[in-house]
């Protein structure tokens, strides 16, 4: 497992464990303990995923002592803005049962988000997260960002797969330092990922999956990933992508596959942003 370095110094494993939509208690604690039994040592989990409290358990019961496992979570919209922040980052601590995150992100682009990342700069100066960074900025938010504030972002987390590679994205991330993770690395199993014809005639040539070969190229871009499942054996399936490599001819096909555009979501869309702002991630 290969770890990425943030600008700040703090190492984070490039391959993780999501835990988005596994929203029954037991399910996620038992999937995040079969998580770390499998290898993997970063979750990332967030508050609009109300499964905060089930990822800290499952940690726990793991038995792994608290510095070996990266912890992500998220701060949701409806927590926006200097106080109400300040609070959320409590309470995610509080709910996953920690004295601190390895990473702290803002959610989404929306709303008073300014004042949100000034509580996120002041629980990194207090120790209450290693490292803090954003998702789903798209880089006119994520360069207005960093011109503008005290400790820019560590990581930026966006959707990232071989439909929707985001060139243009990483670069910018590249310039400005700050780490790119991939949300939907296998495109929430979009244009038959799955079974995709030139994925798997790849994968047949290593002894992998059309999946395996997807993961990897991500890491291979040195994009960090967190793939989610609930079966075990998808979960080795997808830790299983790191004693091969993929050629530059077959970097160049997959690449090919870009269509230009996300096809799960449209963060531009009207809708989609009443929607971000409906959405409680606690009462």
């Amino acid at each position: 497992m290969e770890q990425i370095t943030f600008w700040n110094g703090v190492t984070m494993p490039q391959e993780g464990f999501g835990v988005y939509q596994i929203t029954d208690h037991a399910e996620a604690v038992r999937t995040v303990r079969t998580a770390l039994e499998c290898g993997y040592r970063m979750v990332d989990t967030a508050a609009a995923y109300r499964n905060e409290r089930a990822v800290g358990e499952g940690i726990r019961e793991s038995g792994l002592p608290r510095g070996e496992v990266f912890v992500t979570t998220k701060i949701w919209v409806q927590d926006y803005g200097l106080e109400k922040a300040r609070a959320a980052v409590d309470r995610s601590l509080r709910e996953l049962g920690v004295d601190y995150v390895d990473l702290l992100l803002l959610h989404q682009p929306m709303g008073d988000w300014p004042g949100a990342w000034r509580a996120l700069e002041e629980a990194y100066r207090a120790g209450k997260a290693r490292a803090i960074g954003v998702a789903n900025f798209y880089p006119h938010a994520l360069m207005d960002l960093c011109l503008t504030v005290e400790t820019k972002p560590m990581l930026n987390q966006v959707e990232i797969h071989p439909f929707f590679q985001q060139e243009k994205a990483l670069a910018l991330m590249r310039e400005l330092g700050v780490t790119p993770q991939a949300w939907g690395s296998l495109a929430e199993g979009g244009h038959g990922i799955f079974a995709h014809p030139v994925l798997a005639e790849i994968g047949r040539a290593h002894g992998k999956t059309a999946a395996q070969v997807a993961l990897r190229w991500a890491l291979q871009r040195g994009v960090a990933i967190i793939p989610k499942s609930v079966r075990r054996e998808r979960l080795e399936e997808n830790l299983a992508v790191w004693d091969f490599a993929l050629s530059p001819e077959e970097m160049g096909r997959i690449r090919a596959l870009d269509v230009g555009h996300s096809e799960i979501v449209d963060h531009f869309d009207p809708a989609f942003v009443r929607m971000i702002h409906e959405l409680r991630a606690h009462d």
